[in-house]
């Protein structure tokens, strides 16, 4: 399932409310029906298109709801400013512990310009912030105590941060995907596919087989886990009469490649007045795949079938988009739970298997390039300000004095702020 919370205008005081207690209900929907994973974005300011700004928060609540399902948290925006790899660290670790162990750890650059520059972000370094995040993310979250670390977008002492996950090292990590360039950058860091595109089954194919031949010949592990796997999305309306599917479907999956376009291809936009929704019907309409989803139970299941002879593993359904009712949300899910998804999720596990067994001998030779973590004994850390017993007040007024010039004299050293000696 994909969660990418879509709020059209015009909007009423309790519509986001009602968006969450829905998209909450989709969830509980989902994990009876047998949908392996739950999928919520972190996009920033992009209005309409997605509300889903906290999806730690969101999925945290998912969690409470479902037991079966895993909780895909794609993407975490992993520039550091966006979130510092500490606090990216000790979200995905408590989610995982809340869940008991069921996190999937998506990660993105992010690339609208309304996101980047509204954290001052530049455009030019994004993917360069993303690489030394994700590395440094993942040895943060695996080592007891991390090391510390001088580098371009952020520094940090050594620390030992907690909680730390149920799935160790870590949760199995992904990163979004765009096209076939940043698929086989995927395969060689060895990373899950998001693949937040729509292709039918022959173009999948080409992708899912240059992934596995650049992860088979190059991968060099960037994380502490090796994850293999390809995620592709797919729009879904399911309804026993085509006809109905489609009057019901077709435009929300409309808006959200509208809107996609809108905020990083080509839109202008003004925060806080700009109406999406009105641009898009004034709009003429683009032919666009990935509606083979949106029909009857057999449409589905065909579409379906394509992807995983294919090589797919995991279809991500758009169950929502535009303003799709709730109540057909509701009903689409659950015929999906009776017709279509049982013969999936019976040869679901077969099909883990038989992969994991191939490449097994590829994963194994992509961990042996994996950099080993480092040893570290850190120095001890001075909790200034505490008036031992004994110690007069004085005293620990000066021992305080110490502490903070030392800790002053640390950042200015890694180049956090400037030398406050410098003009006396």
């Amino acid at each position: 399932m994909f969660f990418e919370l879509q709020l059209p205008r015009p909007w009423e005081p309790d519509d986001e409310h009602r968006l969450f207690r829905n998209a909450l209900e989709w969830a509980e929907i989902g994990d009876k029906i047998g949908v392996c994973c739950a999928w919520a974005q972190e996009h920033h300011f992009l209005e309409e298109y997605s509300h889903s700004t906290a999806p730690e928060v969101f999925l945290s609540a998912v969690s409470q709801r479902t037991k079966r399902m895993r909780l895909g948290h794609g993407v975490t925006l992993m520039a550091p400013g966006y979130n510092h790899p500490v606090r990216i660290a000790e979200r995905i670790a408590t989610l995982d512990l809340v869940s008991d162990g069921r996190v999937e750890w998506g990660t993105g650059e992010s690339s609208s310009r309304l996101e980047l520059e509204g954290f001052r972000l530049n455009y030019l370094e994004k993917r360069a912030m993303w690489l030394e995040s994700v590395r440094e993310t993942a040895k943060i979250i695996s080592s007891e105590p991390y090391l510390g670390y001088q580098g371009k977008y952020f520094a940090m002492p050594a620390r030992n941060v907690v909680p730390k996950p149920v799935q160790r090292p870590h949760p199995p990590m992904w990163v979004a995907c765009t096209n076939r360039e940043t698929m086989k950058f995927a395969a060689r860091l060895g990373l899950g596919a998001l693949t937040f595109a729509f292709m039918d089954a022959g173009e999948a194919r080409y992708w899912v087989s240059e992934y596995l031949d650049t992860f088979k010949s190059e991968c060099t592990p960037i994380s502490r886990v090796v994850n293999p796997r390809i995620a592709m999305l797919a729009g879904v309306m399911c309804h026993r009469d085509g006809d109905v599917a489609r009057a019901r479907g077709v435009e929300g999956q409309q808006f959200f490649k509208w809107a996609l376009a809108h905020y990083y291809r080509y839109g202008v936009h003004t925060p806080g007045r700009t109406n999406l929704w009105d641009e898009f019907k004034r709009s003429v309409p683009e032919p666009m795949a990935g509606l083979s989803a949106v029909g009857t139970p057999n449409d589905v299941r065909d579409h379906f079938r394509g992807l995983e002879s294919a090589g797919v593993d995991q279809v991500i359904m758009l169950q929502q988009g535009g303003k799709y009712a709730h109540e057909h949300i509701c009903e689409s899910m659950h015929l999906l739970g009776t017709d279509v998804l049982p013969e999936f999720n019976d040869r679901h596990a077969a099909r883990e298997e038989a992969k994991r067994r191939e490449l097994e001998p590829y994963v194994e030779r992509a961990m042996s390039r994996m950099d080993k973590l480092a040893d570290v004994d850190p120095e001890a850390v001075a909790s200034y300000g505490t008036l031992w017993e004994g110690q007069t007040g004085s005293e620990a007024v000066n021992y305080a004095k110490r502490s903070v010039d030392a800790n002053m004299l640390w950042r200015v050293q890694v180049g956090q702020m400037p030398n406050p000696k410098a003009n006396g």
